[in-house]
């Protein structure tokens, strides 16, 4: 006999009162409103007679929303599922394992799984370098974007946007926006006075 959603629902909600049980979490059970005589049936219930609620018609529960605990555990999940895309989108956009350790804390076994999955080709050797006119736009890009803080780091939301915006590969992008924030955007502002000066000559 095919159970139904209403059993199904029962049973789960019985197996995790016998967990609370032998785990000895009586304020769980309290909190269900089980008291000593529904504790002592709970004691003498089998896994067979959580099998056989799916024949009984009955509804012993009363589920209610706390929608002060609902609102915030579904924004959590919000966020962690919108973080995880954008991780997968960094990957899929060749982001190299240093940024995405440094930003999500992935370590290199996790790293290289997820580009398996998202069939990055492999990338060998150092990021080629942008030519002068898209290190421009990289640097000024990055400039009105970077807080002043002292590490550089922008949000993985950020990173992909200069990728748009600049067309820079995300590893040449992630290594120079390091370099200026170590040199304190030394190495920008010279080359933006170096091109100014060719300009002039």
């Amino acid at each position: 006999m095919e159970g139904t959603k209403e059993a199904d629902l029962v049973a789960a909600v019985l197996m995790y009162a016998i967990r609370c049980l032998a785990e000895g979490d009586q304020a769980a059970l309290r909190n269900m409103k089980f008291g000593p005589s529904e504790i002592e049936a709970l004691r003498e219930m089998s896994l067979a007679d959580l099998y056989r609620i799916e024949s009984l018609r009955a509804h012993c529960l009363e589920i209610g929303l706390n929608r002060q605990v609902y609102w915030p555990m579904i924004d959590r999940l919000r966020e962690q599922r919108e973080s995880e895309e954008t991780l997968r989108t960094l990957i899929a956009a060749d982001a190299p394992h240093e940024m995405v350790q440094v930003l999500y804390g992935l370590n290199a076994r996790d790293y290289t799984r997820l580009r398996r999955i998202l069939s990055v080709t492999p990338s060998v050797g150092r990021p080629s370098e942008p030519d002068e006119k898209s290190s421009h736009r990289l640097w000024d890009a990055w400039v009105r974007r970077d807080d002043g803080e002292e590490t550089g780091l922008l949000t993985p939301e950020v990173y992909l946007e200069l990728q748009r915006e600049t067309q820079v590969p995300l590893r040449a992008i992630w290594s120079l926006t390091q370099r200026w924030a170590q040199y304190g955007n030394l190495t920008g502002q010279n080359e933006e006075e170096n091109a100014q000066v060719s300009g002039n000559e």
